[in-house]
This record gives structure tokens, C-alpha cells and sequence, in this order.
């Protein structure tokens, strides 16, 4: 499996279709993985925070889920075959879930917005078989409950729906607890399956602006992640050529 190591981080510079295939591969032999994706704001966080960066470090599988981050690496020399984004990845691993008859979970956003994605994803995946949900609104004391709530379920496939570092952080304090053999930091999946958010068209997409669709949906909650988040990311990507410079 191929990893490369950038900003202090692991990376596995897979296609979409191979993670699937990996994942698929695992869960047929029992071996437990957790996957989390990198975007911008992924690489300006574990800068600030070193138990982010080693979460996220101890993970399975890492799948560039951002366009900038593609462009990023391909300018300091890597070859990149292409972005895979977390939530069409979710998707294929939903579609396998159903196909092979394993259980998921999903652990995130707000109850209202479970419910609306469960009845969505009834008639998009009708023989998916969803083994419980739970709100990702909850104080520390109460994980203990909460991964014993998974486990009496017990889910093939656990989502955690949560911001960064947030999933990271859980993934990596629990993976040896949890019996899920898989489980996938998916971030704001839910609220896209769910409808209450929109993703970007497929052509802005692919020319990196999804941030900027984000933005204006949210401005007053994003505009600090992306505009003062793009510039410190930009520099980050010099510092880091600079960095390789000097090893050559």
C-alpha cells in the first residue's frame, strides 16, 4: 500500500476505488481499520495540536479528501492520482455495506438531522441495514455509555459524522474498544445526506472551489476556516517546499 509522509503526516495517495477494495478486503478477514481524510484544514490543525497529529497519524488509511491538499502535494513533487472525498468514498462503502450485508452505524450531527438521513438513505440503499444512530452532542462523561450503546448494536461499519479533531481524537481513544472492524471519520456527511446542506456541483468540484460553495452557505461560520485558513495553509505548503529544498 502506498504512504507518503508530508507535513509531519502519513498519506496514502490511493485511488477511490483501491481504498474501497482495501476496506472491503479487511472487513471479509476481520481486521480491524480506521480511515480518516485530509483536506487544508486537517494540516493547519495538527500544526497547533500534537494529539490531533498523532490521531490522526495512528490511523489505518488517510485519503486526501481536499482538493487543495492534491495541488498542494503535486507542487512539492508527489504524484497524486486524484482526490478521494470522504463523502464519495461513504458512499461506495455504504453501496458494499448493502451489497454484502454489513451493518453500519452513525455517530454524529444532531438527532433531527439522523432521522432525515435515515429516511434518505431508505430509498437510495433499501436493504442497508443501519444498526442504530446517536447525536454527536454529547459531554465526555458520557462516552463510556455511548460506546457500549455500539457495541450492543454491533455494527460492521461505525461513521463518525464529527468535526476535526474531534473524530480523530475518538477513533484513536477507542478503536481497541469498539468491535466495529471499520470505522470512517466522515465529517459533515450526514448533513449532506440528510439535505440540510448542499455539496458544490461537480465542476466546481473539480476545479478545487467546493470551499468556496461551503462558504457561501455558511459565511458567518466559515469565513475564518477558509479565508484566514487558506493563507496560513498556503505558507505552511512553502515552508514545507523549502523544507524538502534543503534535504535534496
Amino acid at each position: 500500500m502506498r504512504e507518503l509522509e508530508v507535513f509531519n503526516i502519513k498519506v496514502n495517495p490511493l485511488y477511490r476505488a483501491e481504498f474501497l477494495s482495501i476496506v472491503e478486503s479487511n472487513l471479509k478477514n476481520g481486521h480491524k481499520i480506521v480511515q480518516n481524510g485530509v483536506n487544508a484544514a486537517t494540516i493547519n490543525g495538527i500544526v497547533k495540536n500534537e494529539k490531533f497529529r498523532h490521531a490522526l497519524n495512528n490511523s489505518d488509511l488517510i485519503n486526501i479528501d481536499g482538493m487543495s491538499v492534491v495541488w498542494a502535494l503535486s507542487f512539492l513533487g508527489y504524484d497524486i492520482p486524484e482526490r478521494v472525498a470522504c463523502p464519495d468514498l461513504a458512499i461506495d462503502i455504504l453501496r458494499m455495506a448493502e451489497r454484502q450485508n454489513y451493518t453500519v452505524f452513525f455517530l454524529g450531527a444532531q438527532e433531527t438531522c439522523l432521522c432525515l438521513c435515515q429516511k434518505r438513505l431508505v430509498n437510495i440503499f433499501p436493504k442497508l441495514i443501519i444498526a442504530g444512530c446517536r447525536d454527536g452532542y454529547y459531554q465526555e462523561e458520557e462516552e463510556e455509555e455511548i460506546i457500549e450503546m455500539i457495541n450492543r448494536a454491533k455494527p460492521d461499519i461505525i461513521f463518525l459524522g464529527m468535526p476535526s479533531p474531534k473524530k480523530e481524537l475518538f477513533a484513536e481513544k477507542y478503536r481497541h474498544i469498539l468491535t466495529a472492524k471499520y470505522i470512517f471519520g466522515v465529517g459533515g456527511l450526514f448533513d449532506i445526506l440528510s439535505g440540510s446542506k448542499k455539496r458544490a456541483p461537480q465542476w466546481m468540484q473539480n476545479i478545487g472551489m467546493e470551499w468556496f460553495y461551503r462558504f457561501l452557505q455558511e459565511p458567518g461560520r466559515m469565513w475564518r476556516r477558509y479565508l484566514i485558513g487558506n493563507s496560513h495553509f498556503i505558507w505552511l505548503v512553502f515552508k514545507e517546499r523549502i523544507k524538502l529544498l534543503k534535504t535534496y
